[in-house]
């Protein structure tokens, strides 16, 4: 007994030395999505932050692909020592809710919840070549023309596939989803034209509006966006409880991480996010900044499931 007391402690001490010096070499922020959507551009910003503050570099690394089960996975299998981590979305929570026998990770068991960074409230947008000035213009084109207007999405399961299944039975109306790897490339061809409308998280809109490069038709918010301040809310064109659809985005890491090490980098993401450059950064890009702890992000997680599991059974989604 006394053997194993004594490898306890010495476990204990190289544990708490291990979380002193970390990081003590670059650390991998894995995103599941292609660069460019808006998972990727909050986790450059702040690892840029967390680079500068903590002295080691924290790199970005995309790994799209299966509405990001692909870069879960990994981050699941990955050493818990604090130098792989993922940098997610509701995506976690969503794929484990459609397909429980495909994806191979547990959200809770096989993830030490860091800190949620931000919310992202989602607007619906079109190219002002598609002629559409508003909500009602293009339910009256879906129901005109059934199977013709379409919708771009992030992937199977993702907010924006959700809140376009919703609309569709919301408004009994039949579109086509067209799926790609992130937000990025689906909100390409949105503004090409080539894709009617998607649903897409605030963060970098106002600049494509301002542009006209793009026109936002709705806002999924509970009031007027001040970027927006002319556009409704989908609850004023008819549409109530699309707020749910808001995603969020925040730092978990695998399983198993030494408590000290998911606390440093915890304070590190929250002291990113007090800067007043990086808030402002934020606000222009639309997202709602949360920045919580550890315990209050695991608590947030399992409602934010109980949630999406209630917006799923709603919409009638399903994988493909």
């Amino acid at each position: 007994m006394r053997r194993v007391a004594l490898l306890a402690v010495l476990l204990a001490v190289a544990v708490g030395a291990g979380a002193q010096t970390y990081p003590a070499k670059p650390v991998r922020l894995i995103v599941g999505f292609a660069a460019g959507g808006p998972t990727d551009v909050i986790a450059r910003l702040i690892a840029q932050d967390m680079t500068a503050s903590t002295g080691q570099g924290f790199i970005v690394e995309n790994r799209p692909g299966a509405n990001a089960i692909i870069a879960t996975e990994a981050v699941a299998r990955a050493a818990p020592d604090g130098y792989t981590v993922l940098f997610s979305s509701l995506s976690l929570l969503v794929n484990a809710i459609l397909q429980p026998d495909k994806v191979k990770y547990d959200p809770f068991k096989d993830f030490a919840p860091v800190s949620n960074a931000a919310n992202l409230p989602q607007v619906v947008v079109t190219s002002p070549a598609t002629g559409l000035n508003s909500m009602r213009e293009l339910i009256a084109a879906a129901k005109a023309k059934p199977g013709e207007v379409s919708y771009a999405t992030s992937g199977i399961g993702g907010s924006t596939h959700l809140a376009g299944a919703m609309l569709e039975t919301a408004t009994d109306t039949k579109m086509i989803n067209v799926p790609f790897k992130g937000n990025g490339p689906a909100l390409a061809e949105v503004m090409s034209g080539r894709v009617t409308f998607m649903f897409y998280p605030v963060i970098g809109i106002a600049e494509q509006v301002a542009g006209k490069r793009l026109k936002v038709l709705a806002v999924g918010t509970t009031e007027r966006h001040a970027d927006f301040p002319g556009v409704p809310t989908l609850a004023e064109a008819g549409l109530p409880g699309f707020e749910a659809t808001a995603p969020w985005v925040g730092i978990l890491a695998p399983a198993a991480t030494p408590a000290p090490i998911v606390s440093r980098l915890a304070d590190e993401m929250r002291k990113s996010l007090a800067r007043t450059e990086t808030r402002e950064r934020m606000r222009q890009l639309g997202a709602v900044t949360v920045a919580d702890t550890p315990a209050q992000f695991a608590a947030f997680l399992k409602k934010d499931y109980e949630r999406w599991a209630q917006v799923i059974r709603t919409s009638g989604v399903k994988a493909e």
